[in-house]
């Protein structure tokens, strides 16, 4: 009888411990130069920098293009549909503002955004380079040819 009484009891604890409520969520966040969001359910009490270093490592492991890196102190993230548009706090929890849809940016300035930057304008110059180089190619060789008839 004392070993019924004891089980039932243990059971009850059991149910005690599930019922306790998790506040948890679906976070949906646009990545900004990407295409569509990352999504990931988040614990209300998370902070907006755990929120921003897992976005990072699912969009990383997703293998979306721009390549973003993972350091969190390089991007901001903002609420969707915000009036201020001020950045959300690295130190805030991510339910504090009942959003849930939100928006990562990456901060001007940044060494990888300035080597990227660099990266692109050297081969915008390159292909120009290249479309001149053929015109020119082409049009010596069309001169040529006239001229030779």
């Amino acid at each position: 009888m004392n070993s019924m009484l004891k089980r039932s009891t243990t059971n009850k604890d059991k149910k005690v411990n599930t019922n306790t409520k998790c506040n948890r969520f679906l976070v949906s966040i646009n990545v900004l130069g990407s295409t569509g969001p990352v999504r990931f359910v988040a614990n209300e009490d998370d902070l907006v920098c755990e929120v921003i270093k897992t976005s990072l490592t699912l969009y990383a492991r997703q293998g979306r293009l721009p390549i973003l890196g993972t350091n969190v102190d390089n991007f901001f993230l903002y609420r969707v549909n915000d009036e201020k548009r001020d950045a959300l706090s690295p130190r805030e929890s991510i339910g504090s503002k009942q959003v849930r849809h939100f928006l990562l940016c990456k901060k001007q300035g940044t060494s990888h955004s300035l080597l990227l930057n660099e990266k692109t304008s050297r081969q915008r110059e390159k292909e120009k380079g290249s479309w001149k180089r053929w015109l020119n190619k082409s049009l010596n060789y069309s001169i040529q040819s006239h001229c030779m008839l």
